[in-house]
């Protein structure tokens, strides 16, 4: 059960780096609807994956394996950070071309 924390986190990873590509996929059919709601769910989605990363880790410190923490946390706490930079620079992205959209 506790693996699936980590396919969680994963899945919600790229699920906040898809819908800011979906966002500006869209942008060219003139469907310029939802765009905030989608930004939203792609920060909360990356913010969850980070929390269940969070839970996971502290699985590890509460069964006390504590040479697989050792060996996963450099790694974790990379990804981690990429995974928050992309989103925020993708979500940025998508407010730069949209920000017309929203001063009507």
């Amino acid at each position: 059960m506790v693996g699936l924390l980590n396919i969680g986190s994963l899945v919600l990873g790229l699920i906040a780096w898809m819908l800011p590509v979906a966002n500006l996929m869209r942008y060219e059919k003139h469907d310029h609807r939802n765009w905030i709601a989608l930004s939203i769910m792609s920060i909360s989605a990356c913010a969850i994956s980070l929390c269940l990363q969070i839970l996971y880790n502290y699985h590890l410190v509460k069964i006390a394996d504590w040479t697989a923490l050792m060996d996963t946390t450099g790694a974790v706490a990379f990804v981690a950070t990429v995974l928050l930079i992309v989103t925020i620079i993708l979500n940025a992205i998508t407010l730069i071309v949209y920000r017309d959209y929203t001063v009507k």
